[in-house]
């Protein structure tokens, strides 16, 4: 027997979310732990920030630019390279238990192979692979498949019309009657995509994604290797966990997040000194992607409306927590635990009330770029626990896939594996790390390039709607970690931000063209 993989994504979630990482709010025993005994990177970063985008470098070790899902609604090609494949053919089993989102949901023909597995009920869907054999989707042999409501072609959907038929209309509805992302408030003040759920805890999505996995690792025979990937759709918006867990956090007990700006004079003289999308965006003027409400206006967030969404996401990052205890022991109970490596991160994180913003979009800041990224390796495989501040990517996690599973780097993989400490950080690659932006929506053109490296960040705004490419931000970390100085335009550093852009651009891979079509929005 090897050593066995569980991979542990959360979706849109901040790295000061878990109490390792400094939260304060939410409780993460259980994450904490794997903390403790594993790696910790601290200035782990996505290839891009919105789902699509970054689950498919997660999978193909690949940057935006040449994977091709340069945004939401762009599928990743069928034949794209997958780390799961590798690992079947080394003779992993192979299972993708939650939200996967290769593929666009809004697919009324059931064009997309996720969207015909989950409303047939079917485990995977073969295909013939380049050596002439079947070959199920992605390299996955089992997929158990779910998203943010009870809606929709999944296997949870499914599971929720034969348990309780009237349970999907408890959820936020995400969507409005025009397919646009629902702009509606709700719980105590009225805070978008906020709910107070009636569905029973032991419905919720969260607590199924953690049932199936049982479920699955429980089928398996006691010698098996394998690889899951236990995918939760929370704590993205909407932000409408079970009522009944509500008791866990009171919305007016906590402070305001450090990232929030109470003054709105303030706050806006920061959005000013950003490149123009930022402050366009703020008054609602300039809607350039499907993340958020098209309809919502961020400049009517108030400071009760960050307070209470705040309380529900870490609501539910404590219902994640328990779930993944729940996981761990039935790992432990089938005699796994010294062989399993836990991997942990999310695909990009929130802004959750930073600059008096919500959701996401093309701003390059900690809120979405910085993520929660945690390795805990099998205790058979005797690596000591630390933290690493060197700049990793989320487009190393392919090859440390591999590399757990004693197989080389993939060909196709354009980053070396995750260093089990600062001192290999340098030798492996790891000196810079690489995040992308390219969005065309609502006839506005958003482009985005960006470094980090020796504690700073800088981007580079592409050529477009409200751009003219001489605009970008440049910040110093250690000496301003909210981001809230745009260094990008003082002289004193123009060289420094020149030499981070030279590069930068010497970095990226080239740019796969012609780029592939956007099918739906989302």
């Amino acid at each position: 027997m090897g050593r066995k993989i569980l991979f542990i994504t959360t979706d849109q979630q901040r790295y000061d979310a878990l109490g390792c990482n400094g939260g304060d709010v939410a409780r993460t025993p259980v994450i904490d732990s794997l903390a403790r005994n594993g790696i910790v990177y601290d200035r782990a970063h996505p290839q891009n920030v919105v789902c699509m985008p970054s689950r498919s470098t997660m999978l193909t070790g690949q940057h935006v630019s040449t994977h091709g899902v340069w945004m939401n609604g762009v599928p990743l090609a069928a034949d794209a390279p997958s780390v799961a494949s590798d690992l079947r053919r080394a003779g992993y089993r192979t299972a993708l238990i939650g939200k996967a989102h290769f593929e666009p949901f809004i697919d009324p023909f059931l064009r997309f192979a996720e969207n015909r597995i989950g409303s047939a009920g079917l485990e995977t869907e073969m295909t013939i692979g380049a050596d002439g054999l079947p070959t199920p989707h992605r390299g996955f042999e089992h997929f158990a498949l779910a998203t943010h409501g009870g809606l929709g072609p999944f296997h949870y959907a499914r599971w929720l019309r034969e348990k309780n038929p009237a349970a999907a209309a408890m959820f936020f509805q995400v969507l409005d009657q025009q397919l646009q992302v629902n702009a509606g408030g709700g719980g105590d003040t009225n805070a978008p995509q906020v709910k107070h759920n009636e569905i029973p805890r032991e419905m919720y999505h969260t607590e199924w994604v953690a049932d199936q996995t049982i479920a699955w690792l429980s089928s398996l025979p006691a010698d098996a290797d394998w690889f899951c990937w236990m995918s939760f759709p929370d704590p993205h918006h909407p932000w409408d966990p079970p009522k009944s867990e509500l008791g866990r956090v009171n919305w007016r007990d906590i402070d305001l997040p450090p990232g929030y700006i109470e003054d709105a004079e303030e706050r806006e003289r920061v959005l000013d000194d950003k490149p123009r999308h930022w402050r366009l965006w703020y008054d609602g003027t300039f809607v350039s992607n499907y993340e958020a409400p098209a309809k919502w206006v961020p400049k009517t967030l108030t400071a009760d409306n960050v307070r209470e969404i705040n309380a529900m996401a870490h609501i539910e990052n404590e219902l994640i927590d328990e779930a993944i205890g729940r996981v761990l022991s039935s790992i432990d109970a089938r005699g796994w635990g010294n062989d399993v490596d836990v991997l942990y991160t999310t695909d990009h994180g929130e802004l959750q009330g930073d600059y008096g913003l919500m959701f996401k979009g093309p701003y390059h800041v900690d809120s979405l770029m910085r993520l929660p990224l945690i390795w805990r390796p099998a205790a058979s495989a005797h690596v000591a626990p630390s933290r690493v501040a060197a700049p990793v990517g989320l487009v190393s996690l392919a090859s440390t896939f591999a590399s757990i599973a004693g197989l080389q780097q993939p060909d196709y993989a354009e980053a070396a594996r995750l260093p089990h400490a600062d001192g290999e950080a340098a030798a492996l690659g790891h000196e810079r790390v690489l995040t992308e932006w390219d969005s065309v929506l609502f006839g506005k053109i958003v482009g985005a390039r960006t470094i980090c490296r020796d504690g700073w960040v800088c981007t580079a705004m592409l050529p477009g709607t409200v751009h003219d490419g001489t605009e970008g931000e440049l910040y110093d970390l250690a000496n301003d970690p909210l981001q809230r100085v745009n260094l990008w335009s003082d002289s004193r550093h123009t060289a420094h931000r020149d030499a981070l852009l030279d590069d930068m651009w010497s970095s990226l891979p080239t740019r796969v063209l012609p780029l592939r079509p956007c099918d739906a929005p989302v």
